[in-house]
């Protein structure tokens, strides 16, 4: 295999901002100081697994039709050919309908550099069309990423560059 990529953490700054921004009732930096120094990288499960699977920083319930916007903390250098697709776990989809809000998530390799260091966010909303309520606990994989190759056409003339985060490439 070869290797393209490589995960670290955001700055604690960045991840309190958001992490707060999220879960007011961590009104410290020490209560969040505490879930920061517990982030795991995103790592495989095996070594032939495709995914590399993403962590919850903290426990979350969500009942029938709830959503919540998970700040991982992780960001993702990667070579400039490659994006990592982000998809719910296959077996909290299938249990429970665990959806993420964007269908896919698309982390292009300019993301890492961007205002908010690449801080990936991960919305997920409990879709169950059965009544089940879905207990993520702490440190438990909810969603895995993948990192694809990919091309440009013949004519492709961009020169754009990114200077933001979610909707930062968006026509105006």
């Amino acid at each position: 295999m070869e290797r393209i990529a490589h995960f670290e953490k955001v700055s604690f700054k960045r991840f309190y901002e958001d992490f707060k921004d999220t879960f007011p009732e961590y009104d410290t930096e020490e209560k969040v100081q505490a879930v920061y120094d517990k982030l795991i990288l995103p790592k495989r499960a095996t070594k032939k697994s495709a995914g590399y699977d993403i962590f919850m920083p903290i426990s979350v319930t969500l009942e029938p039709g709830k959503t919540v916007k998970v700040p991982t903390g992780i960001r993702v250098k990667m070579r400039d050919d490659y994006v990592f697709m982000i998809y719910p776990r296959s077996g909290l989809g299938f249990k429970y309908r665990l959806q993420l809000n964007n269908t896919v998530g698309v982390i292009d390799a300019d993301y890492y550099d961007s205002d908010n260091e690449g801080h990936m966010f991960v919305k997920i909303t409990n879709d169950t069309n059965e009544g089940k309520t879905v207990s993520l606990p702490e440190l438990t994989a909810f969603s895995q990423g993948i990192f694809m190759q990919y091309g440009i056409t013949d004519d492709d003339d961009v020169t754009t560059e990114r200077n933001g985060g979610f909707g930062s490439t968006t026509s105006k």
